[in-house]
């Protein structure tokens, strides 16, 4: 009897959606019905590896080239992200990836290792507004520029704005809310960033709009705000929180509470997990270095002991999928300059980046919430959301 070879017989039971795994000149059907997709094995991926981490073995081996994809890799990874609960993880043999330190000056290098990679490489990607975060179609038809000025519409009519009011932005990125902010509501605003590169592009920007006496950046870690003496009517964090890790959630809450003004309101926009989790290896060793993503619950729980008194939860984990995926489409319009200034495995890497994680928000690995909180009780905003 000839035994089945071992990679055919760990990949058997992702068997939700047909595909083709091509293998040792021989063609392996795994699943009932036409093959959406094609697995090439050019090289085989050891069993111990895959039981380690199914994701860190398959995406290294995509990333080598000891794996490809026949047909749309985003599809591929949709079919198989659905059955995410069939990966194995040995979060024991990971450590050293998983269990990052949360150090200022570690979180400080992890950060910088992400966002610091070039203004320019993400400036071919993203749109003109540089948002790296959800953006949000009000309309079957928006575009990704059109989207991320939806969503920072939307964030600042949830802060619920007046004139002469100070704004806070805790991960400001490129600045372009803190822009829009005061621009459009004449409010003074404070953006804090770990990225260099952000930091740079931020200041330029303010001196190209002429808003030097509205808006201010710093190179800060969060834990240093309650330093500044400051306070703030109003507080917001996009796509930061992701970074701070577990064990800071109640720091991070707490930092954001100590300088917010009594009722002030604080909107934290984050990536979220259906439970707790210590992150997917693979983008914790490439992509996001400590990142971890939080539950809702633990969010909500940290922010109820401190006496946030939450106003609103928003889940907006449909409009991430179609991002990632205009992130996607922008991407392969300019591989010819990305292969230019990067090695192949980097192209290949940020490629399965994308198409994963827009496969993960499809499948509800990840969802996208956005919550409005205030620091006590307002009885002073309006009755609905659609303010």
């Amino acid at each position: 009897m000839i035994k089945e070879n071992p990679l055919i017989s760990f990949l058997k039971k992702f068997d939700t959606y047909p595909f083709l795994v091509k293998l040792e000149g021989k063609e392996h059907k795994i699943g009932d019905g036409e093959p959406k997709f094609v697995i090439d094995v050019h090289r085989m991926i050891p069993i111990k590896d895959l039981l380690k981490s199914t994701s860190l073995a398959l995406g290294e081996a995509y990333m080598d080239k000891d794996l490809e994809v026949e047909g749309d890799l985003y599809q591929a990874l949709d079919c198989l992200l659905e059955q995410f609960n069939k990966f194995s993880t040995n979060n024991s043999l990971l450590r050293d990836i998983v269990f990052t330190s949360s150090s200022k000056k570690n979180q400080l290098e992890e950060v910088q290792s992400h966002y610091d990679i070039g203004n320019d490489f993400y400036a071919l990607w993203l749109d003109k507004t540089l948002s790296y975060s959800c953006g949000y179609f009000k309309h079957e038809d928006d575009s990704l520029y059109q989207a991320q000025v939806n969503k920072v519409d939307y964030i600042l009519e949830k802060l619920y704005l007046k004139e002469g009011m100070s704004l806070l932005d805790i991960g400001c990125g490129w600045g372009y809310l803190l822009i829009e902010a005061a621009k459009k509501y004449k409010v003074k605003g404070t953006g804090i960033t770990l990225s260099k590169e952000q930091y740079h592009i931020f200041q330029k920007r303010i001196l190209e709009e002429g808003l030097e006496d509205s808006l201010h950046v710093e190179l800060m870690d969060y834990r240093d705000l309650p330093k500044m003496g400051e306070k703030f009517d109003r507080v917001v964090s996009i796509g930061m929180v992701e970074h701070v890790g577990r064990d800071n959630y109640k720091l991070f809450m707490d930092s954001v509470y100590r300088v917010l003004e009594k009722s002030g309101l604080f909107l934290l926009h984050f990536i979220s997990g259906r439970k707790e989790h210590h992150g997917d290896p693979w983008i914790k060793k490439y992509i996001f270095p400590g990142g971890t993503i939080p539950s809702l619950r633990e969010i909500l729980y940290h922010a109820g002991a401190l006496n946030f008194n939450t106003l609103d939860v928003e889940n907006l984990r449909l409009h991430y999928n179609k991002t990632l995926l205009c992130w996607r489409e922008n991407y392969y319009k300019h591989l010819d300059i990305i292969n230019r200034q990067f090695d192949e495995r980097f192209v290949r890497m940020w490629d399965l980046y994308l198409s994963s994680c827009a496969a993960s928000f499809h499948n509800g690995i990840n969802d996208l919430h956005q919550i409005l909180m205030t620091k006590g009780i307002n009885n002073h905003l309006p009755l609905v959301r659609w303010y």
